[in-house]
């Protein structure tokens, strides 16, 4: 052995010596209130961590849900046994917990349970067995995950647990460790103000997603009593003729681009009205209205939305050939002879066709970007120029195919049956009004100013100054 390695071997040996001391000791023993579906989940997980883990139960009698290698004894005496207690019950439960005030004293208290109902409480879970333990020191923790979360090993769930407690970082830093040692991902939510929220957030049912949804089906119930009128009704008093069966295809793939355009259109416009008021305040440093905050947080949604219906019509549109009414027609018409092909009208129609295609496909590339195993992989300057840019070059091909779709039918007074319009001409009215807004903000007499605004220069800063001292004298 030479000298050389006889160095390497001391110096491997002192680092193995070194990361010997420096490694984490032995997890130690958690104990959990109850028994129920979430305790034995959690209870089944801290053991395959490593953890120590006793249950506290009303009966300590061991049963065959039980995880093997945890013990169940009285609250008192699992209590006792350590210093981190997860309370896996019900609020309406805890009440046996005012007589374990001693016995808690000075011990972290994690509360998981959620309500039936947001708001349900004036004081948040956490908040009320802070108050009958107050000399724990409680963590709102867990409430996001599920058991089969925990069971199935976080794969295909929620790997988020948000955190709040009453200012106490050691006790937070002890459940925040637990919390990544069992797989999860912690985020640190603040004080124990935060636990309501915290609470409510599980029994929210797509909050981001009821006014885009609830939107598109009002636009699509609208549309189809409009189009049933036009195709189904009028046919049927002037002209006799029963085409009830439109209702199944021909009317929803009517309807399916029509709202797809509108929403898209929607995406778009609250930016718009967002560019106008910050030119007329002349700073960015004023809060929109309520309801324009709102809109522009759901642009993600609604554009989803409108991808959907994007989808069904396109679907709709590639079963028209196969349908039988559309194969009869095709074959019951007597092509003349001395007809020739007309070369206008087949620019016209692969004209729009092609502008469909070539929007449809900037339509899914935006989906695709809003996705958030997309959207993490990307810097913010390429996601605004994808959502941004593209997004109304979109809007702008969506918009010239259906113009194109469209043609001259609408100077035709027979294309208005009972003084209604056909349905794309309504369509066109947003996306309309959208660009030419926009197109009149990029003008440099408005989009310098309006640059410069959204970097910080006001127009008049001790005007809006005074403004915003009113605003606060008035609340107080």
């Amino acid at each position: 052995m030479t000298l050389t390695d006889s160095s390497k071997m001391e110096k491997n040996s002192s680092n193995m010596i070194h990361l010997t001391a420096d490694s984490p000791s032995k997890p130690e023993t958690v104990c959990i209130f109850g028994t129920g579906d979430f305790g034995r989940s959690l209870g089944q997980k801290m053991l395959q961590c490593g953890y120590s883990t006793v249950f506290g139960s009303r009966k300590s009698q061991t049963s065959s849900l039980i995880p093997k290698g945890i013990e169940v004894l009285s609250h008192a005496e699992a209590a006792k046994k350590s210093n981190i207690i997860i309370v896996a019950i019900q609020r309406e439960h805890y009440n046996f917990l005012s007589e374990l005030t001693e016995v808690l004293h000075g011990k972290v208290l994690v509360d998981v349970s959620n309500n039936l109902k947001i708001n349900q409480y004036p004081e948040s879970n956490a908040e009320y067995l802070a108050q009958l333990v107050p000399g724990a020191k409680v963590v709102k923790a867990f409430n996001t995950v599920s058991a089969w979360a925990l069971q199935s090993g976080t794969l295909d769930a929620s790997r988020q647990v948000k955190l709040s407690n009453m200012n106490d970082s050691k006790a937070k830093e002890m459940v925040m460790g637990i919390v990544r040692t069992l797989g999860l991902t912690p985020l640190d939510q603040g004080s124990l103000l935060a636990a309501k929220e915290i609470e409510n957030y599980p029994l929210q049912l797509f909050p981001m997603w009821k006014f885009p949804i609830y939107l598109s089906l009002g636009l699509s119930a609208f549309l189809f009593f409009y189009c049933l009128i036009r195709e189904v009704i009028y046919n049927y008093v002037y002209e006799n003729k029963n085409v009830s069966f439109f209702i199944v295809i021909s009317i929803p793939n009517r309807i399916c681009p029509v709202v797809a355009l509108i929403l898209l259109a929607l995406v778009y416009l609250p930016g718009v009205i967002a560019a106008i008021i910050q030119l007329h305040r002349g700073t960015k440093y004023s809060r929109f209205p309520d309801w324009l905050d709102k809109w522009m947080l759901c642009r993600k949604q609604l554009g989803l939305v409108a991808l959907a219906y994007a989808f069904l019509h396109v679907l709709y549109t590639l079963v028209i050939p196969i349908r039988y009414y559309v194969r009869w027609k095709l074959n019951s018409y007597v092509i003349s002879q001395v007809d020739q092909f007309i070369h206008s009208t087949g620019w016209h129609s692969d004209s729009y066709l092609a502008l469909g295609i070539l929007g449809f496909f900037l339509f899914i590339l935006l989906g695709i970007t809003s996705l958030p195993s997309v959207s993490n992989n990307v810097n913010w300057r390429e996601f605004r120029f994808v959502q941004s840019k593209l997004g109304y070059l979109t809007l702008i091909l969506c918009t010239a195919h259906t113009l194109g779709y469209g043609g001259k039918r609408f100077l035709s007074p027979s294309s208005y049956r009972w003084y209604l319009p056909e349905a794309y001409v309504l369509s066109l009215i947003v996306p309309c009004i959208v660009l030419i807004i926009k197109f009149v903000i990029i003008f440099p007499c408005l989009d310098r100013p309006l640059t410069r605004i959204r970097q910080g220069w006001e127009r008049n800063p001790q005007e809006f100054k005074n403004s915003n001292d009113n605003d606060s004298n008035s609340a107080v």
